[in-house]
């Protein structure tokens, strides 16, 4: 004969109820960003450093490096590899998270999946694993991105559903990058072509100031590659930067999107082929281990724009994440702005009364002289982030933000281990040290 069904009341339903109380509330952990380490950066096309390499395995060189960078990490203890990539398919596809954990030699026990978030796609892939932490879910994570843009042009392969068209759900011109671009230089006309040139060539200033200062290569893992004729070759470098361009040289250039237009092949990234890997933690599981700690997570956003202008997405997302951290835009010491496009990079300062030389922008300059390789670029902003809040302590919070295709923006605010008031809750922080306005050199009130 059957038993009747349970009335709820039997004493393992108790025991569940029970244990539910018990566990409570959760409380939310703090994640802290551990190391970052990046390919160099290489033109996409048959000339490119990585013609003939693949992608998965640009992937592979960055975990390896992430742990041999860090030892006192047993492998076993990464509890998840998250790796985005804008087109999945081919060396792309296939769960890259997953397979490049396994090629990489990570324990098989040692889960994987694959992200798309088009240019965001690792900045996707920390802040999702980051809120896995965060619940508790994990204590050590892998996260980053691959764009190999010789072996996958964007959009190659894509299928648009016809009704995009059909139903004029976005603007044809916002299924194309550049043309976005153009149409944020309407919607801002006091963003000249002459400014976003001047910004192009700062950009490529400040990245080989930084190459002489030794700014940018450890975050560097070398890249042997072998091609037809030339035998190997160890990439150490980044190839996309064009030091030396002038304001007069990029004038010369042609307007692809449009006839008389402002948008040039020297004022926007170009097409690239790299890779990112970052190590996060908990900020308990970075103490047990011995990891050092180069920065901590405050807050992130992401938020949808018009398509026909996402360049302009940055700007409510990194509202919603100064909102979400109760800050202002004058609390952020430091900016790594991602430069899709440099009219993109002035509409956000524009938006938030900063200069366009302001020196806390893009210190190492950005993405137009660095390279743009979609999926893997937002590691690089905190590779570069982390290594500006150890050389400057007195910054507090800074920002990494950047556009993302199909109008999306994405912001993640940090904070700066090396500060004074680290870990302190704004209202714990005491009055800033300077109460009388700063003189000049000759005692003047300045």
């Amino acid at each position: 004969m059957s038993q009747p069904p349970s009335s709820g009341n039997s004493s393992s339903g108790l025991q569940s109820s029970a244990n539910r109380r018990a566990a409570g509330p959760r409380a939310v952990r703090e994640v802290v960003f551990v190391d970052g380490v990046r390919t160099p950066f290489g033109r996409a096309g048959e000339k490119g450093i990585y013609a003939g390499t693949r992608a998965d395995d640009l992937v592979v060189k960055c975990i390896r490096e992430l742990m041999r960078r860090n030892p006192s990490l047993p492998a076993e203890r990464i509890d998840e590899v998250a790796i985005a990539a804008t087109t999945q398919t081919g060396d792309q596809g296939l769960t890259i998270g997953r397979t490049a954990a396994l090629l990489a030699g990570l324990p098989r026990t040692v889960p994987g999946f694959a992200i798309d978030r088009m240019c965001a796609g690792a900045m996707t892939a920390v802040t999702t694993t980051a809120s896995g932490i965060g619940f508790g879910a994990y204590d050590v994570v892998i996260a980053g991105g691959v764009e190999h843009m010789g072996n996958h042009p964007m959009g190659a392969g894509a299928d648009p559903n016809p009704r995009f068209m059909s139903e004029r759900i976005v603007d044809p011109a916002a299924l194309n990058m550049g043309n976005t671009a153009e149409n944020l230089h309407d919607r801002f006309p006091a963003i000249t072509k002459d400014r976003t040139d001047a910004y192009a060539v700062a950009s490529q200033d400040k990245l080989a100031a930084a190459y002489a200062k030794d700014q940018i290569q450890p975050d560097l893992v070398p890249v042997a590659t072998m091609k037809p004729g030339l035998g190997w070759t160890v990439n150490t470098v980044d190839e996309p930067p064009r030091p030396g361009t002038s304001v007069r040289d990029l004038a010369a250039l042609k307007t692809p999107f449009r006839a008389h237009g402002r948008v040039t092949a020297g004022n926007a990234a170009g097409l690239n082929d790299g890779a990112t890997a970052a190590l996060l933690a908990s900020a308990d599981a970075a103490e047990e281990l011995g990891l050092p700690v180069k920065m901590r997570l405050v807050s992130y956003a992401f938020a949808g724009v018009e398509p026909e202008v996402m360049g302009i997405g940055p700007v409510p997302a990194t509202e919603k994440a100064l909102k979400n951290a109760g800050l202002g835009i004058g609390d952020i010491g430091l900016f790594e702005i991602n430069e899709a496009f440099a009219v993109q990079v002035l509409s956000f300062l524009d938006h938030f009364g900063i200069a366009d030389d302001d020196p806390r922008v893009n210190r190492y300059g950005g993405a137009i002289a660095v390279g743009h390789p979609l999926a893997s670029s937002g590691v690089r902003l905190m590779n570069q982030l982390a290594r500006q809040f150890e050389e400057d302590p007195t910054v507090r919070f800074g920002m990494t933000t950047m556009c993302i295709g199909l109008g999306m923006g994405a912001t993640v605010i940090w904070e700066n281990p090396h500060h004074a008031a680290y870990g302190l809750a704004l209202d714990e922080m005491t009055a800033p040290a300077q109460t009388t306005a700063p003189t000049t050199e000759t005692g003047a009130a300045a």
